[in-house]
């Protein structure tokens, strides 16, 4: 699971930067507004829930949350409750999603993104129209971190107020030891793992269909395969090490770690000169079957070609069977590659 929730750390990273680069500022802005926008509405008031945090006032409700949310997915958050109507939380680098030397690539006008898409909706998704977050900083301004607080003012606020930007005040002093924690008990190590690895999943899960939506199908299937390939081969010598010793074991433990059914049929059995991985269900985007285009997996199966390519160059991928399009499985064929090229 950690091998996983890493390398889908480095493809979401990969994935914003190669939208900067390839599609320009403003639709990356509107990859990352939908993305957070997407999360927001699937996680935020089922993680209140979750985290026991239901009977605090707005503010402060909103601003642990994503201290602790946060925490269970590896990212470093800090949280200080002001008041029981203003509550600051601090982002504190290093980035988790603008990852090690991405951080200098980011637009200030994609980080915002973010915000509108997440923070600014607090107030609308809990029925409070006062409810506001004020950013007071961002690390790619130099700032250090990205920080603000959430505020319930006096009157309703009108929509372009739900985010707003105040340079010159900060975050007060953090106390560590009076940051709350997990309880031990209901949060124990095997569910903290994986709370660490959805992290990292859920954003693909949600990234992917905005992708979709906002440039089509088929731009979006090669974005994701580009970047997939690349992000797959760069961080395959990192994460493959005790995965296996040969391709489909490393595929088969990095699709199973989803928590999909996956099994290798013995060489032989099917594909006379090689395995096959059959992955018998798709947890990456479950619930999203309506949504689904066969140009999702297209772009996704560039990922696992790129760790195969640097893990075993001779390796050749192909998948014979599709889940998505009406199979009872994926089925993945790792096979010795013939004739020149990668594949």
């Amino acid at each position: 699971m950690i091998a996983l929730a890493e390398l889908y750390h480095r493809y979401l990273t990969g994935l914003v930067l190669a939208l900067v680069v390839e599609k320009g500022e403003d639709r990356a802005a509107d990859a990352l507004f939908g993305l957070f926008r997407r999360q927001h509405l699937e996680k935020f008031l089922p993680g209140l829930e979750k985290l026991g945090l239901t009977g605090l006032p707005d503010a402060v409700a909103c601003a642990q949350y994503h201290y602790l949310s946060n925490h269970v997915g590896g990212v470093s958050v800090v949280f200080v409750p002001e008041t029981d109507r203003k509550a600051w939380v601090r982002y504190v680098p290093p980035r988790w999603i603008f990852d090690g030397t991405a951080l200098a690539a980011i637009p200030t006008r994609v980080a915002r993104a973010m915000l509108h898409g997440w923070h600014g909706h607090n107030g609308v998704s809990l029925g409070n129209p006062r409810l506001g977050f004020v950013c007071t900083g961002q690390t790619m301004d130099g700032n250090p971190g990205l920080e603000g607080y959430y505020v319930e003012e006096d009157r309703e606020l009108a929509p372009h107020e739900r985010v707003r930007f105040r340079f010159g005040e900060s975050c007060p002093p953090t106390d560590p030891a009076a940051l709350p924690t997990l309880d031990a008990d209901s949060w124990p190590s095997e569910r903290l793992a994986k709370a660490a690895r959805n992290y990292s999943i859920d954003y693909l899960h949600n990234l992917i269909p905005v992708l979709v939506e906002q440039l089509g199908p088929l731009d979006a299937s090669s974005i994701l395969y580009r970047t997939g390939r690349r992000i797959g081969m760069q961080y395959s010598a990192a994460i493959t090490p005790g995965l296996g010793d040969r391709p489909a074991q490393v595929l088969a433990v990095l699709l199973g770690a989803h928590g999909d059914r996956v099994e290798i049929v013995p060489e032989g059995t099917v594909a006379r000169d090689g395995e096959v991985v059959v992955q018998g269900s798709w947890r990456l985007m479950r619930g999203l079957e309506t949504e689904c285009v066969p140009e999702m997996f297209d772009g996704w199966r560039g990922l696992w070609e790129g760790v195969l390519a640097v893990f075993d160059p001779a390796t050749r991928v192909d998948v014979i069977d599709r889940l998505d399009l009406g199979d009872d499985a994926f089925r993945w064929r790792i096979a010795p590659r013939r004739g020149p090229g990668l594949f």
